[in-house]
């Protein structure tokens, strides 16, 4: 991996970690398209730049995670679910990363958004401040959640669209479900640290560090514009994209 492989796949993981478009699924392509082997290396390098975004939403909602305990309770409530399935069904899972299972459910992702999307009244959705978020909620999008350890599927997309099912409006669903990544993400990352430490290499730390700094760069850029872009709008062109990234998935792959 030379300077500008870790600087371009830290751009992509700070686009996609909170778009709802399958980061991992990203992360492979570009790698792909860079001719980057997975290795030791690499894959300490994935975890790096996967954790750097959940800096950003830390310090974008600061002022509320610090207001008190009771969001924190609601999101360790809502990991809970995605915790228990993923420890559960680990080896099930593993065996799914293939590249058709991806490209299909990148396209059921993409498809959900676009008919969730046409049949969306905004008045009907009650829930338009994150407080107001039950605990009821924040358990069945934890569930939801769970469904993105499947390949292919965009972790923040299924979250974004179970909070949109059951209540809430865009902009709640969307910070509900950037909140939701610091447990869920640091958790998963650790995990997977601790457990393939011994076979990880920091021979580059340096270009780490690089992509560490970017991912975190463009994560805060990108989760700031995606909460003004479809304030204004709506998901409709995140599932056409999901469509089109899927084809080009499935010929490159």
């Amino acid at each position: 991996m030379t300077l500008y492989d870790s600087i371009i796949l830290g751009i992509v993981e700070g686009i996609t970690e909170f778009l709802p478009v399958s980061s991992t699924a990203h992360l492979v392509l570009t790698s792909s398209l860079l001719g980057i082997e997975q290795s030791a290396f690499t894959k300490a390098y994935e975890i790096m730049i996967q954790i750097a975004p959940i800096f950003a939403v830390v310090i974008i909602y600061f002022e509320k995670l610090f207001a008190g305990i009771e969001i924190w309770k609601k999101l360790i409530a809502a990991f809970i679910p995605t915790g228990i399935i993923g420890f559960l069904l680990s080896d099930f899972i593993e065996s799914l990363f293939s590249g058709n299972y991806t490209v299909f459910w990148m396209i059921i992702t993409g498809l959900a958004f676009i008919a969730i999307e046409l049949i969306y009244k905004e008045k009907t959705h009650s829930i338009t401040n994150i407080d107001k978020v039950s605990y009821k909620q924040a358990v069945t999008i934890g569930f939801i959640q769970a469904l993105s350890l499947i390949p292919g599927i965009s972790r923040s997309g299924s979250t974004i669209l179970g909070g949109m099912i059951i209540g809430l409006n865009r902009e709640v669903a969307m910070s509900f479900s950037f909140l939701l990544a610091i447990p869920t993400m640091s958790v998963a990352s650790g995990y997977i640290f601790l457990k393939e430490y011994s076979t990880y290499s920091f021979d580059h730390i340096w270009l780490l560090l690089v992509g560490f700094v970017v991912s975190f760069l463009v994560g805060w850029v990108a989760v700031k514009s995606f909460l003004a872009i479809v304030s204004r709008f709506n998901f409709i062109p995140f599932g056409v994209y999901l469509l089109l990234s899927a084809g080009i998935f499935y010929i490159l792959t």
